[in-house]
């Protein structure tokens, strides 16, 4: 399970209706809402710059948070919406969703390559070029591992690694349905500008083919 899931902090907003979500805003707040997970539905405020912030970090429909209110349990949830100001494009307001240990959701794992010193091609001076550093999975909240473990052993230059020859954990699956492409072992830069020069014909060669016959 993911040891490192990220804390968001909340306030209980007291008021509803448009009058409360409106003096949540000019207090430099953005009003949102928790439901699910079997419980009534929580209305909450979130600190506007520190949720701006995250937003601009990217992934933030696909990320699980440690959601911290005061006087309340710590809950899992992820964003299941953010309505924006049409003009400003500036969250107003945001809804989260509680997660059971059971709940399927999708999250976006890191993966760590291992065993490079066994790659006869990074030996040779082969360059690993991360295609995919991380992978879209579709998780058990209660099971979400930390990262995904990718082995380069035996690959040569030219190898790739694709997301078939990982093991995900159990109950997960990929987003993307085909064999996709998590990285590429390839030829340093200086050998494969080498092998492209002498593939290249000198300027003075001219293939036996297209010799002018013309005076013949």
């Amino acid at each position: 399970m993911a040891g490192e899931i990220p804390d968001l902090i909340a306030l209980e907003r007291t008021g509803t209706g448009k009058g409360a979500a409106r003096q949540a805003r000019r207090e430099g707040y953005v009003p949102g809402i928790v439901y699910g997970g079997g419980k009534d539905p929580l209305s909450i405020n979130l600190p506007f710059n520190e949720l701006l912030t995250r937003l601009k970090k990217g992934r933030f429909l696909a990320t699980l948070f440690n959601l911290k209110i005061e006087g309340q349990e710590d809950v899992r949830v992820i964003c299941r919406g953010v309505q924006r100001d049409v003009v400003k494009d500036l969250p107003t307001h945001v809804d989260f969703m509680r997660l059971r240990r059971t709940s399927k959701i999708n999250l976006f794992i890191p993966v760590e390559i291992v065993d490079r010193d066994k790659a006869p091609g990074l030996r040779k001076g082969g360059v690993l070029t991360m295609v995919r550093p991380e992978v879209e999975l579709v998780v058990t909240a209660g099971d979400i591992p930390d990262h995904l473990t990718a082995s380069v052993e035996g690959m040569q230059i030219g190898d790739t690694l694709t997301i078939s020859k990982i093991a995900l954990p159990q109950g997960a699956r990929a987003v993307i349905e085909r064999d996709f492409v998590i990285a590429n072992l390839s030829a340093p830069s200086g050998l494969a500008s080498q092998t492209a020069d002498e593939d290249e014909p000198e300027a003075d060669e001219v293939p036996a083919t297209e010799v002018d016959q013309s005076d013949e």
